[in-house]
């Protein structure tokens, strides 16, 4: 049993590094088109300018995005934006600094679960976190959009998949020096930033729902504990992890 489950394993393994993590850059490469031609990339000439753009945006926002104090009344044949809002950005700054974070953390996860696995994980994750900042804010009507709920998952799978790997990362107060760090010392310090700011620490939150990355990580951890938690986990040696590439 051991012998198949060893040549089940290393099948799988060559069958992802043939096709690489197609999944976490499909995803990356929706999310880059949906929002160059949305009317917040500010590239699209038919949206207009002024008054007009800022209509279009927010018109934009509220048909594909998740706005808590409607979502339980929803009408029969609406969008379901649950999905649709993980694929929509409010800025570029928003949008860049997902798309670095499932760079750097989605292909280990992919390559761990499986594509289509992983694909369903990344959906069910992402819209149980948003579900999650709704039914906490039932009476709010902000717009709630992005992938962060989904990646946040992502990372607190890593983080028990992968403990032992070390990443690249840029902290603020160390004057953005990148440096590598074993990368549950990143997502432990990400995790208490999230939990600062949704608890009201923070300043710079307005806008932002860090309940929803909260639960997203969580929901991402536990999934990753059930599911593996009867296997080993993955022992990646402190050189040639995938975020040792990154900027």
């Amino acid at each position: 049993m051991d012998g198949r489950r060893a040549a089940n394993r290393a099948m799988g393994a060559f069958r992802w590094a043939a096709t690489g993590p197609t999944v976490t850059y499909g995803v990356m490469a929706v999310c880059c088109a949906v929002f160059l031609v949305s009317p917040v990339s500010g590239l699209h000439p038919g949206y207009g300018g002024g008054e007009g753009a800022l209509a279009a945006q927010s018109a934009y926002f509220e048909r594909w995005g998740v706005i808590p104090v409607e979502l339980t009344r929803a009408a029969p044949g609406s969008p379901p934006t649950l999905l649709t809002a993980l694929f929509v950005h409010g800025n570029w700054l928003h949008l860049l600094g997902n798309m670095l974070f499932l760079h750097v953390f989605g292909a280990m996860a992919e390559e761990r679960m499986g594509q289509l696995e992983f694909l369903l994980f990344y959906l069910g994750t992402g819209a149980l976190a948003l579900f999650g900042y709704a039914a906490a804010h039932a009476g709010s009507g902000q717009t709630l959009v992005g992938a962060s709920g989904a990646i946040s998952g992502v990372l607190g799978a890593f983080l028990f998949l992968f403990p032992r790997a070390r990443v690249t990362s840029l902290f603020p107060f160390l004057f953005f020096l990148p440096l590598r760090f074993p990368a549950w010392i990143v997502l432990v310090f990400w995790f208490a930033l999230q939990w600062l700011a949704a608890s009201g620490a923070g300043e710079g939150g307005v806008g932002v729902a860090y309940l929803a990355h909260l639960v997203g990580f969580a929901l991402g951890f536990l999934y990753a504990w059930g599911r593996f938690h009867r296997t080993d986990r993955v022992k990646v040696q402190s050189a040639g992890t995938e975020g040792d590439s990154q900027p």
